[in-house]
């Protein structure tokens, strides 16, 4: 991209709505409109950080959720639904993650239908370095005050509540 424009394309977006009589819903479009462009500027710096990893963040929140499971490993049908990703996403990521030799798939001790798939060494290796690339390069340079982050977490969260994301508050 040709970097910075000279004016903020969504608040233009915001007056034309206002002017095509949709004002009660112009500051929501705008509102909603900014969190997609942002998460695409954010998932931008992301990939980024990611890429001399060889991973994307896909398949590095699945390597960084395995890390953090006890023993390694999940059967894949949780990882699915802990990512909020369809199965067959979690698929795909296992697969190119196997290849890689970062995670193995083997099955469960009790439930014959059920695959586990669990992180290497290799992976968990991985992992550990990308995290620290992104917690520097990334969490610790978002953008944002500690002010903009509280408000953004209280904020989110209570739409993601609202969604049906969860239901629980710990």
């Amino acid at each position: 991209m040709g970097g910075p424009l000279p004016r903020d394309p969504i608040a233009d977006a915001q007056r034309n709505w206002e002017r095509r009589g949709w004002g009660e819903v112009a500051a929501p479009m705008a509102a909603i409109t900014a969190v997609m462009r942002t998460q695409q500027i954010l998932l931008g710096r992301i990939e980024e950080v990611l890429r001399p990893f060889g991973l994307t963040f896909a398949r590095y929140e699945l390597l960084a959720l395995l890390g953090f499971a006890r023993g390694g490993e999940l059967p894949m049908s949780r990882a699915s639904a802990l990512l909020q990703v369809h199965p067959t996403s979690v698929t795909n990521a296992v697969d190119r993650l196997q290849d890689a030799g970062l995670v193995e798939r083997s099955p469960h001790p009790t439930d014959g239908r059920t695959t586990l798939v669990g992180i290497t060494a290799e992976g968990r290796a991985l992992v550990e370095r990308a995290t620290a690339a992104l917690n520097s390069g990334v969490f610790a340079q978002s953008g944002f005050t500690d002010d903009d982050v509280e408000q953004l977490i209280r904020v989110l969260h209570g739409f993601r509540r609202r969604a049906g994301d969860f239901t629980d508050d710990p």
